[in-house]
């Protein structure tokens, strides 16, 4: 585990944060006034991004362990941060689209 790979783990995790208060309220009130869908759309592409990221990491590292005739390893850890930070968005999103006329 690298320093860059925890500090990467610590941005998720403070970005990510907000996202279950967000989905909660919007559950609870059923109103979603203030939310944008161009920002929660912008914010899935850089979820996905991310995953990107770590899928070409992991195809890299694959091909140059298979090079070296070591086994492939498996995904990055972050990719799951990546993934359920993409799903928390996906279901304020979905949220937003079921509740917009609310506002």
């Amino acid at each position: 585990m690298t320093l860059s790979s925890v500090l990467e783990a610590l941005m998720l995790v403070c970005f990510g944060a907000s996202w279950p208060f967000s989905i909660a309220k919007t559950l609870r009130t059923k109103v979603v006034r203030g939310k944008s869908p161009v920002f929660l759309s912008l914010i899935m592409i850089g979820y996905v991004a991310g995953i990107g990221k770590m899928l070409a990491l992991w195809r890299e590292t694959g091909a140059k362990a298979a090079a070296d005739g070591a086994p492939a390893p498996g995904l990055h850890w972050l990719f799951w941060f990546y993934f359920a930070l993409l799903c928390l968005v996906s279901l304020d999103a979905a949220l937003y689209l079921r509740y917009r006329r609310n506002s």
